[in-house]
């Protein structure tokens, strides 16, 4: 489809969605990507409870440790960095849940283990 202009007309992601669904195809639909990193972290060991709204879904896991997806890829926070005063984050292609369960798995472990909750907060608030 084209608009007055003769430039195509992108699809919109909640058709799209659908059709791959009806399709067989992969879905973009960030809840549905969501909801499989849920599925893939359980067999991690790891619950976890899903969210969603405003086109995004949240998987939230652990204090500080909340992933977020847009039906392409999840992303996470992995770090601060004191230097530029700003957040480092982490991303993975949501077409593959079970390998991106596996790192944040990793990033879980790390802030259950070493990671003090009253610093964990007090760096989320800043």
């Amino acid at each position: 489809m084209d608009n007055s202009r003769g430039a195509p007309i992108p699809a919109n992601r909640v058709t799209a969605g659908r059709q791959s669904r009806a399709l067989g195809v992969a879905s973009t639909m960030p809840l549905d990507t969501a909801e499989e990193l849920r599925k893939a972290l359980e067999e991690q060991g790891i619950t976890a409870d899903v969210h969603d709204g405003y086109g995004l879904a949240l998987v939230s896991v652990w204090v500080g440790l909340v992933v977020w997806s847009d039906g392409e890829r999840f992303w996470w926070r992995t770090g601060w960095d004191a230097r530029r005063a700003r957040f480092t984050y982490a991303w993975h292609p949501a077409l593959d849940p079970r390998r991106a369960a596996r790192r944040i798995a990793f990033r879980y472990v790390d802030l259950r283990e070493n990671g003090s909750l009253p610093e964990l907060i007090a760096e989320s608030m800043s």
